[in-house]
């Protein structure tokens, strides 16, 4: 009896369902938004799987986005491509030393140039339409700001707080027009943003082959946004409410030291033996 009382009542669920789902509208084609190309690079040191599983949660709150991972190495390391693998955005994992030169001077390093110019040369050998930004794992990024580049039509610029003493280096806006630059070192730069400021259009790139970020420290936006020309102040788009808002920040991490060596006569046999290997030693 309970039985059949059980089916018919079942029977009874599915017909109601059936015609409910018959009532709705079809769904429309959902709108592709483009596609937003994010080069980071990074290198080999104790806060590097942090650093990288902090900015690739943040990613993963983005649709239709591909991380662009580049190591200053020459070959890839497991634990990055298991850390990558394990937050689940869409990645390449790719190496890109820097050239030896720059490796033995005494001078300021330009860390991550390499990688920079590896990411372009890649979007320019797989990428035809979309935005890319470079997009440290040391900073902090609200995701608002992704939703606002993806439309760039050539260069987007927005400020970036947390940098040198002005606090934040930002376009200057007057009338709604940009003016100038407002950054605690300008340096002579045309362009004294900070690398987290703005955005370039993949088809923009295209119609700029050569331009490329040049080894040169403290100028390397500067460098590649003058290798864009022609580009007018007035082509420049003004994102985050016309640069009125702040939504990254060059926050860095804190340096830490490189851990101690296991002791594996006393803990080989534990779990700290498996942890181990999860550390990363320069």
């Amino acid at each position: 009896m309970y039985l059949t009382i059980f089916v018919a009542t079942t029977c009874v669920y599915m017909v109601l369902y059936q015609y409910h789902m018959s009532r709705q509208p079809l769904a429309t084609n959902e709108v592709i938004k483009p596609p937003l190309y994010i080069i980071t690079p990074t290198y080999r040191r104790p806060e590097q799987l942090a650093e990288l599983t902090r900015l690739g949660y943040t990613l993963k709150h983005v649709p239709n986005l591909l991380w662009l991972v580049i190591e200053d190495a020459n070959r890839t390391n497991p634990l990055v491509a298991h850390t990558l693998d394990r937050i689940g955005v869409p990645y390449e994992y790719l190496v890109a030393p820097m050239p030896e030169q720059y490796k033995l001077t005494k001078r300021a390093k330009p860390r991550g140039v390499s990688n920079r110019n590896r990411g372009l040369d890649y979007l320019r050998a797989n990428a035809t339409e979309g935005v890319l930004y470079f997009a440290d794992d040391d900073n902090t990024y609200d995701i608002s700001i992704f939703e606002q580049m993806r439309y760039t039509k050539k260069v987007s610029m927005w400020p970036v707080g947390l940098v040198t003493k002005t606090g934040v280096s930002s376009p200057i806006i007057r009338d709604g027009k940009l003016e100038g630059y407002y950054d605690g070192w300008i340096g002579g730069r045309k362009y004294p943003v900070d690398m987290a400021g703005f955005a370039v259009s993949v088809k923009f790139l295209h119609e700029r082959p050569q331009a490329k970020m040049p080894f040169k420290p403290g100028y390397e936006e500067d460098g590649f946004l003058r290798s864009l020309a022609p580009l007018d102040n007035a082509e420049i788009e003004l994102l985050a409410d016309e640069c009125r808002e702040i939504l990254t920040w060059h926050t860095q991490t804190k340096k830490n030291p490189a851990a101690l060596a296991l002791n594996q006569t006393r803990y080989g046999h534990t779990n700290l033996a498996f942890i181990e290997k999860m550390l990363v030693r320069p």
